[in-house]
This record gives C-alpha cells, structure tokens and sequence, in this order.
C-alpha cells in the first residue's frame, strides 16, 4: 500500500483553529508569557489535533546546540529531596522543557569547589540556559552567568536586584493575606516564623506580616528565624512561646515549619485552634497532613515552573538582554487549623 503523505500543518492553520490571531499563537510556540492561559490551551490543543509540532524556541536551540536547559538548585541533597515544594517546580520545569523537545539537566552544587566546577561547565557550551533555584544574598553564580551572556532565568526575584529575567509568585502579598486573615479571626498576638535570613520570600513574606500588622495598630515584633524545616520550625515555637505565653496566632513562612510548631503547641498543651490558630505557606502535601488540616497560602507552583521554562527557551530562541519578569498571584487555602477558631 502506497503511504499517503499529509502536508504540514502551518501556523495560520492553528491560529484559525484555535480561535486566535497568528501573532497570539506564535507567542505560545516562542515561550512568550504575554499570553492567557485559556489562549495557551486553546492553541497547544489546535496544535496537537493538527499534527504542528515545531517549537521556535525549541527549533532554535537544537540549531547547532546542546539541546538542554541547567536547572541549578544550591541546596543540601537531603533538603532538595525532601522539600515540599521543589519537586512540583521540577516537575513544571521539566513538562515544559520536555514538551519543545529539550532535557532537563539538574545541578545540586554542595560547596564553593562544585560552584567554580559547576560555572566552568556552564559556562562551556554544555546547556543553552540556565533556571536558577533557591538562591541565597551570598551566591555569586549567578553574576557569574550573567557576564558571560549565559541566558538565565531566576526562580523567585533576587534581593537587592531587579535586572534580571525572573518567575516568582507575590510572597509579600501572601504573607500580608495569612495574616489578615489570622486579624480578621480576632486574633491579636501574632507571631511569625520566617524563613532564613538572605533569602528573598522569606524577607518578603516577614514584610507582608508586618505591614497587616502595622495596618491593624498590632504588635509586629514576635518573630523568629528558622531553616524552613519542620525541626527548626519546632523549635521557633518553643521561643516565641518562652517569649510571651499570650500568643493566639502564628504565620508561618513554609507548611513546614508550621507544621512544627503545631506540634510544639500540642506538646505544650495548646490546642490548635481553640488556643492558637496556625497558618503555613506553600499549600503542600504536608497542609493536609496534619492534624488539624492546616490553613497555608497556595502558591501556582507548577505554573511557576512551566513559565520559568517558557521564559527561559524564549530568552534563549532571541537572545534577548532585556530582563523580563513575571509576578504569579498566591491564595488562601482555608483549613481547620484557623477556621472557627476563637
């Protein structure tokens, strides 16, 4: 039987079928972020059903390329493997990247040593760009990168810098909402459990608890650092609760570490939330797992990581110098932990 041949689908034809303008479906296919969601959908399906595969950015890349994309993540492997919430990133990265025909490369680099090793390989033509996860003030990789014109997107917006390609969820705007709501439950002595020093969500997460605070005439000054672990978190409660024993409320800046101080409260004989209602952040699996089911601010994680990969083949395609940023909104995921309390 002769095979029958069948002529490529264009892109005016996927525009059409989707029900949009070319320019708009060829956004989607150059990894731009200046599209709607339901329009994103609209042409990957069209796409799919007309049998268009090429990707612009994709095709770009492969032109004499390596064809793969570094995911840096500078945490301790127990930590990277553990974490609640670098998985699902990983995970959007990884759709996205694998969707345009492109491998995903995962670098945990442990020590200053593996950081030069780490930046020479980068920097050696091995990958075609670069996401960058987890970041502390201190890290320098990342200047690094960008003075050898190596595309890079970041995972969460630097401290101190804004010109730079980033993806990050509001992290100011979630803690102020955690702890509106915790003042809108009548509580009134808050604490808050943030986050490590140097690191940006932790930071804008303190800020966003103490602007609802200074918006409420409520002391703001109850707060402890920790690691975002659950142990640390633990332990934070313990010194906020030798602190002041008036404490009706915590904001905590990873499900975590709340977590952690649910069991110090229960412990110590308070009951969450009839003593002490409990809000994390990150809306992970750990939320749900506890008991009571805690309240925490849901972040877009998988979207997050599906736009740093959009952003970062787009980048890469044009060899755009410009930075570009992306702010992704967080909501409240109420639970047991704060509702009906007090």
């Amino acid at each position: 039987m002769e095979a029958v041949s069948r002529t490529p689908a264009t892109l005016d034809q996927v525009a059409r079928a989707a029900g949009v303008s070319r320019a708009t479906a060829s956004r989607v296919f150059s990894g731009n972020s200046a599209v709607s969601q339901e329009a994103r959908r609209a042409v990957e399906r069209a796409a799919t059903e007309l049998g268009y595969v090429p990707n612009s950015a994709a095709r770009s890349l492969a032109a004499g390329r390596s064809e793969s994309v570094g995911v840096v993540v500078p945490e301790p492997g127990s930590r990277l493997f553990l974490d609640p919430v670098l998985p699902r990133l990983l995970r959007g990265i990884g759709e996205e990247l694998s969707a345009s025909g492109l491998q995903m490369v995962l670098f945990s680099p442990q020590s200053p040593a593996d950081l030069q090793r780490l930046e020479q390989y980068l920097a050696g033509g091995h990958v075609d760009a670069v996401l960058l996860l987890t970041l502390h003030e201190s890290d320098t990789l990342p200047s690094r990168l960008r003075a050898r014109g190596i595309p890079t997107v970041f995972g969460g917006r630097p401290r101190g810098s804004i010109e730079v390609s980033f993806v990050d969820v509001d992290n100011q705007a979630g803690g102020r909402a955690a702890t509106e709501h915790l003042i809108e439950q009548g509580r009134r002595v808050i604490a808050h459990i943030s986050g490590p020093h140097g690191m940006h969500p932790a930071g804008d997460r303190l800020q966003g608890f103490r602007e609802a605070m200074w918006n409420a005439a409520l002391r703001s000054d109850l707060v402890e650092h920790a690691d975002f672990g659950r142990d640390s978190g633990e332990l934070a409660m313990e010194r906020l609760l030798a602190e002041s024993h008036r404490i009706d409320a915590v904001f905590a800046a990873s499900d975590e570490m709340a977590a952690g101080a649910m069991w110090a409260l229960q412990v110590l004989g308070r009951r969450v939330p009839d003593d002490v209602a409990v809000i994390g952040f990150d809306d992970s699996a750990v939320a749900a797992a506890t008991q009571p089911p805690m309240s925490s601010v849901r972040q877009p994680i998988e979207d997050m990581g599906r736009e740093m990969a959009r952003l970062v083949l787009s980048l890469a395609a044009t060899r755009d110098v410009g930075p570009r940023q992306m702010i992704l909104g967080p909501e409240l995921a109420l639970r047991a932990s704060t509702i009906g309390a007090g």
